[in-house]
């Protein structure tokens, strides 16, 4: 929030104390050594009496690990901290080192490092292996009171000309965020506003560095908004929390910000198969479901897995955890006969329950449900009617929930829709555990996730637990697969759905979907084949609608062609994709990819949002437009077309225009991209029918590429280089056949052969 009118006037009503000065610079020579402390007065001190009647704030700079120091400003300390607190986990014993002179202080952790001064102004400067990186200059850390006596603590950090800054969560809007103010405060908005789902307190910026504001509650964010040259960023409270983070490339950013707060695990193969839903309230029953599947199957239209959205269980029910009874007579024969054909089954979930479910009355004697202040059950007819809400900070109602839950994984269910955990409340609220309610409106959706996710690896074992989750914040990429939220079946929409994933997979998610033609209303056949292309290209697909259905046979043939296209060339890549997918649970790097993440050094590609890198290798441009035109950005290099293998020199914009069932779609130079043509399920042995497709080899170049290992099959290794104007390439433990490509022309092999071309 605002706290100044102008530069130099403090916002009427608002007491702004800003730190005027450090002194008493002092390093900790104990065992945690590595950590540096200054005060700063909040008006010059010059003499004796100049210490009496006047704020004294505290900063704390602590180098965790290589790459990232923690900064700790603090006003009041005897305030009661009740959390929650974000998990952030740093190596144990790490020491950072210290370099001490007359008057001030560098603490270095790894390149980056910290410089203070004593002095009259407040300055903390931070940079990488004596690259400025960014400041904590005179007059950005203050603490404020403002007209009803909320107390705030402020910090800003100075931004650089032409510096852009990117994350702060799923957000919707211009995907660079300077100029825009942010409150990271989760909100069942839509994806039309301003308001988000998924709120991240991180962003990243273009000269290589992260900030991790370590707040669960609400922080406020003005990028470049209150003062230009600076991000500020301010809590409720007398304390705050933030990591100053290095890169120096944003994807180093994003391996370190993840090992502080926990990285993407593997997800089932089976989930990056096709997910059909039964749509929001449309009439459904086990006939119109068998429908469905029978339809997907006589198109041939692979699918993976089948969605029961809200009404599989009774209005005004919800949460009970009960089969409506007059549509699913027999819903354990049904999911019997669902995963006969091969499907896997998700179940719609929300962590509330409403005062009609049997479960009301169990979870309010208990004390499972969230009460007030005066020790009621907290109730809003807002959703669902008399609805009351699980209270995941006491254990026993974990367990609770946790048991309705298996009841239906026992009945055989294999996934859960995390829906909801963005409304919870803040004013006369108890928690059990005694948290602040302000922090926990965000971090609601951490226990929400990390309950049912637990509970499915516990279950199915490790890498096969995938949710289907709505709301996050900071650390929810551990419990994967987040879609975007409830847009509208429109061009525009499209364009404001991927803003919203690129913003998302800036802020530590690897994974990341959106439904597929829109939520809201009922998509035109145009819109709908063109959000197919966009769909299958993500790294999860769901097909998902409120009052109609998303079968592709109801907007017409075309459309089936279109999703059956799609649909094989998706499959057809689950060797690349799955690669990407492990290569996020090992260095939190996304499988979808803005262009300034894969291209840091090009000034062209950092405000790109139309468009994104599928993985290192697959440049993807959705087509929003009735007419199918299209506007592309190509970084330097040689970009192939997957569809007809016409080449373009980059750095360039290319216009092009596109029937419905293709989109522009750019393999980079020197990829060789594994291509399976197992194409009936995800779950296939991709290495039995492989061709390895070269794109744009020069000599020199040498390729190693890795089949990753799935469900019991081992992983499989090609050597491809060119040398003299040949490509050789070898395996090493291929179990089938297999080929390599480049230019049009085809080598088949077998086994553990080399081959020329």
């Amino acid at each position: 929030m605002k706290f100044s009118n102008g530069y130099w006037l403090d916002r009427p009503g608002y007491t702004v104390e800003k730190a005027r000065g450090l002194l008493d610079l002092s390093v900790d020579s104990s065992v945690a050594a590595g950590t540096v402390s200054a005060y700063a007065p909040v008006r010059p001190v010059s003499t004796r009496g100049d210490t009496l009647n006047v704020a004294l704030l505290s900063a704390t700079f602590t180098a965790v690990a290589d790459g990232v120091i923690k900064v700790e400003l603090v006003n009041h300390r005897g305030v009661r901290d009740r959390g929650p607190h974000f998990a952030v986990t740093a190596p144990e014993g790490y020491r950072g080192e210290v370099e001490q002179a007359p008057g001030a202080v560098v603490l270095r952790a790894g390149a980056l490092a910290v410089t203070l001064r004593e002095g009259e102004d407040w300055t903390a400067q931070f940079s990488s292996a004596g690259r400025p990186l960014t400041a904590s200059l005179p007059r950005a850390v203050a603490h404020v009171v403002g007209p009803d006596g909320t107390a705030y603590m402020r910090e800003q950090l100075s931004l650089r000309p032409g510096e852009r800054v990117y994350g702060l969560g799923e957000r919707f809007g211009a995907f660079t965020k300077n100029g825009q103010r942010v409150d990271i405060w989760n909100e069942d908005g839509g994806t039309a506003s301003e308001q988000a789902y998924k709120n991240v307190p991180f962003y990243l910026t273009s000269a290589g560095y992260g900030i991790f504001v370590a707040e669960a509650g609400g922080v406020s964010f003005e990028v470049g908004s209150e003062v230009t040259t600076r991000v500020q960023f301010s809590v409720e409270g007398e304390r705050l929390t933030y990591y100053v983070i290095d890169g120096p490339t944003p994807k180093e950013v994003l391996r370190r910000y993840t090992a502080l707060t926990g990285r993407a695990p593997l997800v089932p193969t089976w989930s990056f198969g096709l997910w059909l839903t039964t749509s929001f309230t449309t009439d459904y029953d086990e006939q119109t479901v068998m429908s469905f599947i029978d339809g997907m199957e006589r198109r041939d239209l692979p699918l993976s897995v089948f969605h029961f959205d809200t009404f599989w269980m009774r209005g005004f029910h919800w949460c009970d955890f009960v089969w409506d009874p007059a549509t699913f007579p027999d819903p354990a024969g049904m999911l019997e006969r669902i995963k006969a054909r091969g499907l896997r089954v998700c179940v719609w979930i929300n962590p509330y329950i409403a005062q009609r479910s049997a479960l009301f009355a169990e979870g309010a004697s208990r004390g499972y449900l969230v009460r007030t202040t005066d020790g009621d059950v907290w109730q809003t007819d807002l959703w669902q009617a008399g609805m009351a809400l699980v209270d995941f900070t006491n254990p026993d109602a974990v367990a609770w929930y946790r048991g309705k839950l298996q009841a239906l994984l026992d009945m055989g269910v294999d996934c859960f829709k995390t829906d909801f955990g963005e409304r919870i409340p803040v004013r006369g609220i108890a928690w059990h555990d005694g948290s602040d309610p302000e922090k926990m409106h965000n971090y609601y959706t951490q226990l929400y996730n990390r309950t049912v996710f637990e509970l499915l690896r516990e279950q199915r074992g490790e890498g096969e637990a995938v949710l289907f989750a709505r709301s996050a914040t900071a650390g929810g990429q551990q419990f994967p697969v987040h879609w975007g939220g409830d847009n509208e079946s429109t061009y525009a929409s499209m364009g404001e759905t991927l803003r919203g994933g690129l913003s998302l997979c800036s802020s530590g998610f690897a994974y990341w979907s959106h439904d597929i033609g829109g939520f809201e209303g009922t998509p035109d056949p145009g819109v709908f084949k063109r959000w197919l292309a966009f769909g299958l290209l993500s790294s999860h697909a769901r097909l998902h609608g409120s009052n109609s259905v998303r079968v592709p046979w109801a907007f017409d043939e075309e459309a089936v062609e279109v999703a059956g296209r799609f649909i094989r060339l998706r499959l057809s890549l689950m060797p690349y994709l799955y690669r990407l997918a492990a290569q996020a649970q090992a260095t939190g790097v996304p499988m979808m990819r803005p262009m300034f993440l894969e291209f840091p050094n090009d000034p062209g590609a950092r405000d790109v949002d139309t468009q994104y890198m599928l993985g290192d290798a697959l440049l993807v441009a959705p087509v929003m437009d009735a007419d199918g035109a299209a506007e592309v950005y190509l970084p330097e290099g040689t970009w192939t077309s997957w569809w007809d293998g016409t080449t373009v020199e980059g750095p360039r914009w290319v216009r092009e225009r596109h029937d419905l069932d293709t989109l522009p779609l750019y393999v980079r130079q020197g990829s060789v991209l594994p291509v399976t043509g197992r194409v009936d399920r995800p779950e296939e042995d991709w290495a039995a029918d492989l061709t390895l497709r070269c794109f744009g080899l020069v000599d020199g170049d040498e390729r190693e590429v890795l089949v990753p290992a799935h469900d019991g099959c081992a992983a499989v290794t090609f050597h491809v280089a060119r040398h003299d104007g040949v490509i050789t390439a070898r395996a090493d433990g291929a179990r089938g056949p297999w080929a390599l490509e480049a230019g049009g022309v085809r080598v088949r092999a077998d086994g553990d052969a080399t081959v020329t071309l």
